[in-house]
């Protein structure tokens, strides 16, 4: 890919050892449901894909469940909670659009958790929520999709054990940049997604517990044993374990985007940028920063005509800048419209971080010296 690549928390890019292995399942396309040879190959394929996942984030291989996508994974953990008896919803502030919708829709009450100006979760007030009557459903992501912060999961988890609810974590953004265990998160369920590892769009995964009754949201035929009805994208699968196998392989080294980010931030910060969630624990690849008088569009087209690419924030709305919902339940209103998120992977070099900062502070200047109305002056 020519210019520098910054939006991995978007979609991170294919790893050449999982377009190998799936250009070999393509090759060989067997129904996993077949008897015959080549169904049996297409079945080993996904039972190796199966532990790989599991071991990326110390669940059960038999716990996982293949899906389209993490927006599935999602609602059939939600779906399965409800049906375990759940009677009511608490939902991060910031939580992803697909949990936060198929919450919305679920018929049941829905108490939205706030976060501090930092936006980690206020688990005072969960404390109290979960008080009140009625089994609740808890859904809170391990890490921010926008501002890479890192919740306090296994201290929700306490909360929750202690009231008898359903602790559901969406892990799709954490898993394969910082350690991720469904043992130490104690968690019921946690969800997962191929492209956010290197692997190809369209695959996801929801990991349970021992014991935690998962329900079927697609029905049909007895795939995922019983769990999701339809034909298993093998290649897909196939490249979702090998993405698994390789983060997990990663995981030390990419600890050095830390360094990098954080070289990239002082620059961009001293030119008067707010960094969002700067002052608490992040995902080490990750920038989120704001600026007022300078809306996230003309940021993007301005670095993607300089051969930058990065985002706004959230990638799920059809190519659509909206606020940003992190900013805004930060407290940090007139900040929201002018987000941008930088994120590194697997094929970031030190070099694509310096390049950004030095793209966005000039670009920055320009901007200032040609609309200084616009443009609070920097502390």
């Amino acid at each position: 890919m020519s210019g520098v690549y910054l939006d991995y928390n978007a979609s991170g890019l294919v790893r050449p050892e999982v377009q190998d292995v799936m250009a070999k399942a393509l090759a060989d396309n067997g129904n996993p449901s077949a008897v015959h040879a080549a169904g049996r190959r297409a079945r080993a394929r996904i039972e190796t894909a199966r532990a790989q996942v599991a071991d990326l984030v110390g669940g059960d291989p038999t716990a996982v469940v293949f899906s389209s996508g993490g927006t599935e994974s999602n609602a059939q953990a939600i779906l399965s909670a409800l049906a375990a008896g759940c009677e009511r919803l608490i939902v991060g502030a910031t939580e992803h659009p697909c949990v936060a919708e198929a919450a919305a829709v679920s018929g049941k009450p829905v108490e939205v958790l706030p976060v501090d100006a930092d936006g980690v979760v206020d688990l005072d007030w969960l404390a109290g929520a979960l008080r009140r009557p009625g089994r609740a459903v808890v859904a809170i992501h391990h890490a921010n999709n926008e501002s890479g912060v890192i919740q306090p999961i296994a201290e929700a988890a306490t909360l929750v054990r202690a009231a008898g609810g359903w602790l559901h974590v969406d892990a799709i953004q954490s898993a394969g940049k910082i350690a991720v265990d469904m043992r130490t998160l104690d968690a019921d369920t946690l969800t997962l997604s191929a492209h956010k590892l290197g692997g190809p769009q369209g695959v996801g995964a929801l990991v349970s517990k021992e014991g935690a009754p998962i329900i079927r949201t697609l029905h049909g035929a007895g795939q995922e044993r019983g769990l999701r009805a339809g034909t298993e994208n093998v290649p897909g699968i196939a490249g979702f374990g090998v993405s698994a196998d390789c983060a997990a392989r990663d995981l030390p080294s990419s600890l050095a985007h830390k360094a990098w980010r954080d070289a990239a931030e002082a620059r961009v910060k001293a030119a008067g940028a707010t960094i969002i969630g700067g002052g608490v624990e992040r995902l080490p690849n990750t920038l989120f920063m704001a600026v007022e008088g300078w809306d996230s569009p003309q940021q993007l087209i301005t670095l993607d005509l300089m051969g930058v690419m990065v985002s706004a924030g959230s990638a799920c709305s059809s190519g659509k800048t909206k606020p940003s919902k992190a900013i805004s339940a930060m407290g940090l209103d007139h900040l929201a419209t002018g987000g941008v998120r930088v994120s590194g992977g697997w094929g970031t070099v030190e070099g694509d971080w310096s390049r950004f900062a030095e793209a966005w502070v000039s670009s920055y200047e320009k901007h200032r010296a040609r609309h200084p109305e616009r443009v609070k002056e920097v502390a």
